[in-house]
């Protein structure tokens, strides 16, 4: 079957509004400033923020 009417660009575009694309969130690198991806270590200095904390393991000397 075909449509009765024509559906116009704005109702089209209307029902296609959340496919915009959405801007990627920077934050600046507090020790070398350059920008990073938030959560993330610096590509340029590798700094990660130091209240997080990991536990490794210790290894066994033998």
């Amino acid at each position: 079957m075909l449509p009765v009417k024509k559906t116009s660009k704005s109702r089209t575009r209307t029902r296609r509004s959340h496919h915009r694309l959405r801007p990627v969130n920077y934050s600046l690198c507090k020790q070398c400033g350059t920008a990073k991806l938030p959560h993330a270590a610096c590509g340029q200095c590798g700094y990660v923020n130091e209240k997080i904390t990991l536990k490794l393991a210790e290894e066994a000397e033998s």
